[in-house]
């Protein structure tokens, strides 16, 4: 695991962003997983601007979203679908028919629906680059505290405290989801490469608990120590309380030394 700590969030947005944008461009055709939240959306800008501005094609990659609520129709707002094109696909030249999003309206089985959507991973080869956030209590996609490490994509009830920080994104008067579809611990380990993004001090705590603090379905980011390439990619705020910052920064400069070819 490789730890990468930024100066600021604007420096981890654009880090976040070459890493995926040096992907695509060794691998055209990559199959790239994504995710929603704040934490991502620096990233989402940087990554539309060399679109724009570097002639970034995104023309042959396919894309599978973490997570959705479920009950909320695509066009909701404040659903993931939403999020997602507003802030990327609409800005950028994925086609639509490689654009994969769980579905979390109240149509069809969802046991069903949620063995199709892993289905589809597989067909694509399998992830080649997974990009995470992380929650306050160490969640990774809606994968809550008491997750099991091997689950793969499902609906997850959501526990209270994720409620009442969604809660804020919601209209007056209107109850956020109190379920979603994830994928699932298991699915996200599949992926070849794993990019985590954490900002700011109310992450400082789940960013510390999930490098350095024991293997745990309390704090399912952690499974990410069994991970044979992955990095944890935040700001200072958010890695105020990791006790081996000297050594990750060392760490660092020799995977930079013995590996020219990697961004970091």
């Amino acid at each position: 695991m490789l730890v990468f700590i930024a100066q600021d969030y604007a420096e981890l947005s654009r880090e976040a962003a070459r890493v995926v944008a040096r992907a695509i461009r060794r691998q055209p055709d990559l199959r790239l997983g994504l995710a929603s939240g704040s934490t991502q959306v620096g990233m989402y800008q940087e990554l539309v601007r060399m679109h724009r501005e570097e002639a970034l094609d995104f023309s042959r990659v396919v894309t599978f979203n973490l997570d959705e609520y479920v009950g909320l129709p695509a066009e909701h707002p404040q659903s993931f679908h939403s999020f997602m094109f507003r802030n990327f696909f609409d800005h950028v030249n994925v086609p639509k028919k490689q654009i994969h999003i769980p579905d979390g309206s109240l149509r069809g089985n969802f046991k069903e629906t949620c063995a199709q959507y892993e289905e589809a991973i597989r067909r694509a080869g399998g992830i080649d680059l997974q990009t995470l956030g992380i929650g306050k209590d160490g969640h990774i996609g809606f994968n809550e505290p008491a997750s099991s490490l091997a689950s793969r994509t499902r609906v997850k009830t959501l526990t209270r405290r994720t409620i009442r920080d969604n809660r804020a994104g919601f209209a007056s008067g209107e109850e956020p989801p109190r379920a979603a579809i994830t994928m699932g611990i298991g699915t996200i380990l599949e992926a070849r490469r794993i990019l985590l993004l954490g900002s700011g001090a109310g992450k400082a705590r789940a960013v510390a608990l999930a490098v350095e603090g024991p293997l745990t379905a309390s704090v399912t980011a952690s499974a990410l120590q069994l991970h044979g390439d992955a990095t944890f990619l935040v700001d200072r705020d958010a890695a105020a309380t990791l006790r081996h910052k000297e050594y990750y920064q060392i760490a660092l400069e020799m995977t930079r030394k013995l590996t020219p070819g990697r961004l970091w």
